[in-house]
């Protein structure tokens, strides 16, 4: 029972994860248009949304193995 519990959670943080960047690529996106500007966001949102960008973009150069600007071809 316990086990069956776990794996709930498990999956619905998985879920979570990739619901949470779907609102990311929508407020990117309603920003991109107009639709929304940063201020409209309360500053506690605006300081998690901040907070998520950060990391990904040092995981990303984290990841980027090869510079941008090497021109191997």
């Amino acid at each position: 029972m316990a086990a069956d519990h776990d794996r709930i959670k498990q999956d619905l943080s998985e879920l979570d994860a990739g619901f949470i960047r779907v609102l990311e690529d929508l407020i990117d996106a309603l920003i991109a248009n107009g639709s929304l500007r940063l201020t409209d966001l309360p500053p506690q949102a605006l300081e998690k949304l901040n907070l998520r960008k950060r990391a990904r973009r040092r995981l990303h150069d984290a990841l980027d193995l090869i510079p941008d600007d090497d021109n191997i071809l």
